[in-house]
């Protein structure tokens, strides 16, 4: 949605008016329905009149087309400043310039990310040029105008406050700098240049006009790349249930896509660890691109899009399809069937809430059914590990309801983890006395309990093979003290000489697949949803088993202070005790049930206590 638009002539006479920012805030508050802050209209005001000062002395034709604050279809993200025109061919051009108030960045060691002072402390964000690059990846890929009119889009970043570019420009992020160029301070003149050497004659804003107005879907190069890499990755092939779950999920999409008459669609796919959900989810992402169907996958955690989208991909970099891949609150204020398919992976993990403060929208399940016409949940309520966890079987039925939506639900029956062996998942909750079954060995499977966390570690090393075969992973009962002191230990048990940290802050959701994270241990929300050959799994103080008689006992307050899942969990045990123990006793059991599924060949275990 286009917020400000006008010729490059009068955005000048607004800036030259001193009203700029007025205009901007008046057009975000009608178009948008949104009030700003107070940093955010200070921001218009300086930015503004800085690109309009430096574009006053520019040879652009004043009949250009000059729009502010694009938002991004099926985003809440927006576009700082755009100019539009042709070039001396009458070709279409559009210029995209993200616009900062930055004076100091710092680079980081994470693919296109750096810091720098915002909120009043020190953050780590997007890199500028990898702003808009993206933005503009993001249009050619699903703007039909963009695509058939073969608009030419050239992104820059502008730090008119920066005048010290050295880790901007590090070598490490050349990849979004050769894409879109960094302008400083002092480059107001080379940063004219760019702009003139594509817009050479106006548009009156019709380019934008007709960008706006242009039908969204995935183009056609973007399906084509993506059908190609699915096509080279061999742990994407389907098998037997999985290609049932597909092609019912696949005739479900079209289905709704062909007919808005059609009732809205929500599957329910239950599988256990290992059954290959998340397998099913990227080939249904890719099929229904393919078939022009705008779709999405989904995941509360970053972890699973992270290494999926690195495995579709065969890159750990950022690229054109990080917008197909997000986070299960981005859907808040996402209008009716905005999509045509949402594949939500690891449903189980799903809140009520979104936000870093829990304080958005109303219900995730609710707001992921409303923005498409088919939902599909792949669904373990066995993982469930998060106190503020909501997704569930009934909970997604009882909002399909709400919504008039027809329900199918299929099973992933097969363990195609766990070296196929069902006996094993069985064994694990005999073991953590989630439920009694009659498997009180490992079948099949290599199981291994260690007597020391050397040991433990030892075992990992020697199965590590390939540099990602192997995993250290613990209950969160220790706090990250190294997320702040890069020196301190976290996880230290003296009388074994071991001390390890946990999971490196910068690797994000990569860490499992990091060759140099065999060093660090991993927690509960760097790999659920993914696998390695072998893992190992400390199991801390928050549950104990006796070893003559097998009972296991759970203890929340053993768990760290810095450990979100059970956030709360006093005050709740004061108003309803009995409910509270119930979920905590869950929760605790749950966790540990999916670390010890992590491994598809074995599993080995330290009890603390």
């Amino acid at each position: 949605m286009l917020v400000y638009t006008n010729t490059l002539r009068g955005f000048l006479a607004d800036v030259a008016d001193n009203v700029i920012d007025e205009r901007v805030r008046t057009q975000v508050a009608e178009k948008l329905q949104m009030r700003v802050g107070e940093s955010e209209f200070r921001s218009w005001g300086n930015s503004l009149t800085r690109v309009g000062t430096t574009l006053m002395a520019a040879d652009l034709p004043r009949d250009a087309g000059v729009s502010i604050e694009l938002q991004l279809p099926m985003s809440s993200k927006r576009i700082d400043f755009i100019l539009s025109g042709y070039d001396d061919s009458g070709a279409p051009q559009v210029a995209i310039v993200e616009l900062k108030q930055w004076s100091e960045v710092e680079m980081t060691a994470q693919d296109g990310l750096v810091r720098t002072w915002l909120g009043g402390g020190l953050q780590t964000t997007a890199h500028p040029s990898y702003q808009a690059w993206s933005y503009a990846a993001y249009l050619r890929d699903f703007n039909e105008q963009v695509e058939r009119a073969g608009v030419a889009l050239h992104p820059c970043a502008y730090l008119h406050n920066c005048t010290d570019g050295e880790d901007l420009l590090d070598a490490r992020y050349a990849t979004y700098t050769s894409e879109a160029p960094i302008f400083l301070k002092h480059d107001a003149a080379r940063l004219r240049e760019f702009l003139a050497r594509y817009i050479r004659r106006g548009d009156e804003g019709r380019l934008m006009y007709e960008i706006e107005h242009g039908r969204i879907r995935p183009s056609k190069s973007l399906a084509d790349s993506l059908v190609g890499l699915l096509a080279k990755r061999r742990e994407f092939i389907l098998l037997d249930e999985q290609k049932v779950v597909f092609e019912t999920a696949m005739a479900a999409i079209r289905a709704t896509a062909a007919d808005t008459a059609t009732p809205k669609q929500v599957l329910i796919v239950r599988g256990g660890p290992g059954t290959g959900k998340s397998v099913v989810a990227v080939n249904l992402l890719v099929s229904a691109l393919s078939e022009t169907i705008n779709a999405m996958y989904v995941t509360k955690n970053a972890a699973p899009r992270e290494v999926y989208k690195s495995k579709l991909t065969g890159t750990m970099s950022k690229s054109r399809f990080d917008a197909l891949f997000k986070g299960s609150g981005a859907f808040t204020e996402s209008s009716l069937d905005e999509f045509g398919c949402l594949i939500v992976d690891e449903a189980h993990r799903l809140n009520e809430k979104s936000g870093l403060y829990s304080n958005l929208g109303t219900n995730q399940i609710a707001e992921l059914i409303h923005a498409a016409r088919t939902t599909i949940f792949f669904l373990d309520e066995d993982q469930r590990i998060h106190i503020k966890d909501i997704g569930s079987e009934d909970e997604i039925r009882l909002h399909a309801s709400a919504a008039g939506a027809t329900v199918t639900a299929l099973d992933l029956p097969s363990q195609f983890r766990c070296n196929g062996s069902d006996g094993y998942l069985a064994f694990v909750d005999n073991f953590l006395g989630i439920r009694p079954t009659a498997h009180t060995t490992a079948e099949d499977y290599e199981f291994h309990v260690a007597h020391s966390p050397v040991e433990l570690d030892n075992w990992i090393r020697a199965r590590n093979k390939n540099g990602t075969a192997a995993r250290l992973v613990a209950g969160y009962c220790w706090d990250w003290k190294s997320k702040k002191d890069p020196a301190a230990m976290d996880i230290v048990f003296p009388a074994h000489d071991f001390a390890r940290q946990w999971n490196l802050s910068e690797d994000g959701g990569l860490w499992i697949m990091q060759p140099s994270s065999i060093d660090q241990i991993g927690c509960i929300h760097t790999c659920q949803g993914l696998e390695c050959e072998y893992i190992g799994v400390i199991i801390g103080p928050d549950l104990r088993r006796d070893p003559e008689t097998g009972h296991v006992t759970t203890h929340p307050e053993a768990r760290s202070r810095n450990d979100r899942s059970i956030f709360g969990w006093k005050s709740a045990m004061k108003s309803d005790p009995a409910a509270t123990r119930a979920q905590l006793d869950a929760i605790i059991r749950n966790t540990y049930r999916t670390l010890m599924t992590r491994g598809m060949k074995g599993c080995a275990v330290w009890f603390t206590d």
